[in-house]
């Protein structure tokens, strides 16, 4: 479902949020045996809020407004390890909605004083009970006062990926028709979802691979699938033909090696393109394409620059 002609209109009362999106394509190139393959990332940590989260933050809080769900006497609440945080927080103060975040505690400085220059209220929770702990919390928080919060709910709301699939899939067959793979994470499954839905429409051929990082010490962002966790609904694995394990210090390795190179993204982009080029080397030859979800100085004080 594209977005509708009131959508449209809506974003164009608000001239900040026309910045969010159409991000380019950037051919990648380390010194990696990947033969006649192409590697190519998407731009998101250009968007304002310096994430791909923008995109369906925006989407969602809109669609609600227009829906009526969401009213200017409530606040906006939900679940976040930071970048949807801090794109919540953002759009929020855009349109002037109170916003409430529950994220784990160990989330990055750098992330939590973003939350809070937007004037957002941060409620934390154990990072010893892991991620889950969360979206619990902001389940008991919404059911306790349903009717102060609007619980956007980023994990079951499907305009999350809808927006890629109308923006970020869009944007990426326009800016590579000849896309042979598509390497991505899973946080909410959103991006991974909505892109490869739309990738598999244009051709099945298209190869859509999700990174599968362990779970200790895991990578910031993506969130864990294996038994015992909960599994986002916005997340559609029948689009992805691929779990491949990625070993989270080569991935922090591929970072350093891109900043090298003067691209300066986050941690979840190092393990992206970590993802990426193993699929580049292995196939030898087509175009792969993945995404920079965020900036690197979000991640200053993890120690990850150090």
């Amino acid at each position: 479902m594209a977005p509708s002609k009131e959508f449209l209109e809506f974003i164009q009362g608000y001239p900040p949020l026309k910045a969010i999106g159409n991000t380019p394509l950037v051919k990648i190139e380390l010194n990696r045996p990947i033969g006649n393959a192409q590697v190519y990332a998407k731009y998101e940590h250009l968007n304002p809020g310096g994430s791909i989260k923008d995109r369906p933050v925006l989407r969602m809080l809109v669609e609600a407004i227009l829906s009526g769900d969401l009213t200017p006497d409530k606040t906006i609440l939900d679940a976040t390890s930071g970048n949807a945080g801090i794109a919540y927080a953002m759009i929020g103060a855009v349109l002037g909605y109170k916003v409430a975040l529950v994220m784990p505690e160990n989330a990055s400085e750098e992330r939590k004083k973003r939350l809070i220059a937007h004037g957002a209220e941060i409620i934390y929770t154990d990072p010893m009970l892991g991620y889950d702990e969360t979206l619990y919390e902001v389940r008991r928080r919404f059911e306790s006062e349903p009717d102060k919060y609007f619980w956007c709910d980023q994990y079951s709301n499907l305009n999350n990926p809808r927006a890629h699939y109308d923006t970020t899939g869009e944007e990426i067959l326009e800016q590579a028709p000849d896309i042979t793979h598509f390497v991505a994470g899973v946080g909410t499954g959103g991006t991974i979802s909505g892109v490869g839905r739309r990738l598999k429409e244009q051709s099945a051929d298209i190869q859509v691979i999700g990174i599968n990082p362990p779970e200790w010490p895991g990578v910031e962002g993506l969130k864990p699938l294996g038994e015992g966790h909960i599994i986002p609904n916005t997340l559609d694995q029948s689009v992805v033909d691929e779990m491949l394990p990625i070993d989270v210090d080569e991935a922090r390795e591929v970072s350093l090696a891109l900043s090298a190179k003067g691209l300066f993204a986050g941690q979840s982009s190092g393990a992206y393109m970590l993802g990426a080029f193993k699929i580049a080397e292995r196939s030898g030859s087509g175009k792969v394409v993945t995404i920079f979800n965020d900036i690197g100085e979000r991640y200053f004080s993890t120690g990850m620059w150090g």
